[in-house]
């Protein structure tokens, strides 16, 4: 999978290299990046690439030509279609669908804007996604690239330690994960480690697990659990976890 960004600030983008399993995956070539300056491809001797607003107001805007120049040169260097991302908060929502659809390509090419917003000219003539993060705004669209990044990366082949990570993630399976524990299995402040997780009985272990993430879900983000077709099994699960949460908040 090849990943390319358009970015004033390609030094930021590309130290994703260096850290966690992304970067272990960039090094070992499992995926490849490359960041592109559209400063390199501005034609003005000052190395501006952004102007006034036309009507008037605020900011300033980046310009249709040196965005349009550098995707050229990223379509000669890749030689393929990839589909451009616009990071831009009037996108759809960007969640675990989309990366797991991302993932499933050949790569694609993201645009980091800046300043006030990009000419709405290059969006209209060479934008294929828009994708948003949530209902904020950022200083520049290089945080939400490198997001979308990390999240589609993760769901290549080779490049998490165990493939079952990616499997078992929040969202993978519509509901937030389930909590966590490790060594030591009981501690003077914070209590002990839920005994049916060192049960040895994988089946309850599962059962308990799929438990707390309904739950978690649930009490979290509601409007998920009201959108999911839950089996038989599930809605049990589930009315044991709130009744548990009922027994719990009446005995405090």
């Amino acid at each position: 999978m090849r990943i390319d960004v358009i970015t004033l600030f390609p030094d930021w983008v590309s130290q994703l290299e260096a850290f966690g399993v992304v970067g272990r995956g960039l090094r070992e070539q499992r995926l490849t990046l490359a960041c592109w300056n559209p400063r390199d491809h501005g034609q003005r001797a000052d190395g501006r690439v952004d102007d006034r607003p036309y009507g008037g107001g605020p900011g300033m805007v980046m310009q249709y030509g040196p965005l349009a120049a550098t995707l050229d040169a990223i379509r000669r260097a890749r030689g393929d279609s990839a589909p451009v991302i616009l990071m831009s908060p009037a996108g759809e929502r960007f969640d675990q669908r989309w990366a797991e659809r991302l993932a499933l390509g050949d790569g694609f090419i993201l645009v980091a804007g800046r300043y006030e917003g990009i000419d709405q000219r290059f969006i209209d003539q060479h934008v294929d996604i828009e994708l948003s993060m949530g209902d904020f705004v950022l200083s520049g669209g290089e945080l939400a690239a490198m997001t979308v990044i990390d999240a589609v990366a993760r769901l290549v082949d080779g490049v998490l330690g165990d493939a079952r990570s990616a499997v078992e993630d929040s969202f993978t399976a519509d509901t937030l994960d389930h909590p966590h524990y490790t060594r030591p299995a009981d501690h003077a402040e914070a209590g002990d480690v839920p005994a049916v997780l060192l049960s040895g009985d994988h089946a309850a272990i599962a059962a308990w697990r799929e438990k707390q993430a309904l739950g978690m879900t649930w009490l979290r983000r509601p409007e998920r659990v009201a959108d999911m077709a839950l089996s038989q099994s599930q809605t049990r699960l589930l009315k044991e976890f709130i009744a548990e949460q009922n027994t719990a908040t009446h005995d405090e």
